[in-house]
């Protein structure tokens, strides 16, 4: 019989532990945390993380700042946002939501943001002091996973770990940290859409992180029993009897496979929640200057 890793209880438990120390911080005379967000336009999806943000920082005890852009604003006018932001002394972190409108270069913003600040761990110097070890922001997603594997006591050393997906967001980090001796300490595979043995190398895996982006990707013919299995997919998926029409779909197809795992996470319910309280955690950091005097 599997275990559900409740990603939704975990994230609750450690925004609460944040809390606690906030007031511990603020009643000992320091600052509060300040956490600032920048939307770029309407996208779905977008406003519902950033909305959820917003929550996650009352929950912390955190102030939050919430800026909004047309989805015609310049790239000048971004890049001129988050200066302000860089210099104001009172935000301790901040995020620039992706994606960003087709005329904007996400990349430049990423780069432009001071990186002592940059809670979202996309920055490269955050990015590459993460590859080797150093003390740093990082991405949200991949500290989730972390915190779960090691909240839920699940053995990572020397295991076989394969991971799906290579984005700079997922993919990449999560590989560098389950690698890492600190963190997961495991042998890692990355495959892709091209990987020739990809179902083989599922097969064999002891940890399956999925972060391929395509609903229902990992069938029961891909896991050995007692994996255990980390769904990072979240693709709207048309559900008339939904009040939104959609329902959130992960790369896992869940029913088939739950039933060969020890451990494997929800969707919705297990890496969204931890991805939103992974930023909390980076900004409590940033606030007290933990990584970067």
């Amino acid at each position: 019989m599997y275990q559900l890793i409740d990603g939704k209880a975990t994230a609750t438990q450690i925004k609460a532990e944040i809390a606690e120390e906030v007031k511990q911080i603020v009643a000992a005379g320091g600052k509060q945390p300040h956490l600032a967000a920048v939307l770029v336009g309407h996208d779905g999806g977008s406003e519902t993380y950033v909305k959820n943000k917003v929550l996650a920082c009352e929950a912390c005890g955190f102030k939050s700042t919430l800026i909004r852009y047309e989805d015609n604003i310049t790239e000048e006018e971004l890049l001129d946002c988050v200066d302000k932001l860089n210099k104001d002394e009172d935000v301790d972190g901040f995020i620039v939501q992706l994606p960003l409108p087709k005329h904007i270069d996400e990349q430049k913003i990423i780069e432009a943001i001071d990186y002592r600040k940059d809670v979202d761990g996309f920055h490269p110097i955050n990015v590459g002091r993460m590859a080797i070890g150093l003390p740093c922001f990082i991405s949200a997603t991949p500290l989730g996973i972390i915190t779960l594997l090691k909240r839920y006591d699940i053995e990572t050393s020397g295991k076989k770990c394969v991971i799906l997906g290579r984005s700079n967001i997922v993919g990449k980090p999560m590989a560098q940290l389950m690698m890492q001796k600190q963190y997961g300490d495991a042998t890692v595979t990355v495959c892709h859409s091209r990987s020739k043995t990809l179902k083989e190398e599922c097969r064999e895996a002891d940890i399956i992180i999925a972060a391929i982006g395509q609903p229902d990707f990992v069938t029961a013919d891909m896991v050995k029993p007692g994996a255990v299995i980390i769904d990072v997919g979240t693709t709207r998926v048309p559900d008339a009897s939904r009040k939104s029409g959609f329902r959130l779909n992960g790369d896992v197809k869940f029913d088939e496979v739950a039933p060969l795992c020890s451990f494997i996470t929800p969707v919705p319910g297990g890496v969204g929640p931890m991805t939103i309280c992974s930023l909390m955690k980076n900004t409590l950091a940033a606030g007290k200057r933990e990584y970067y005097k």
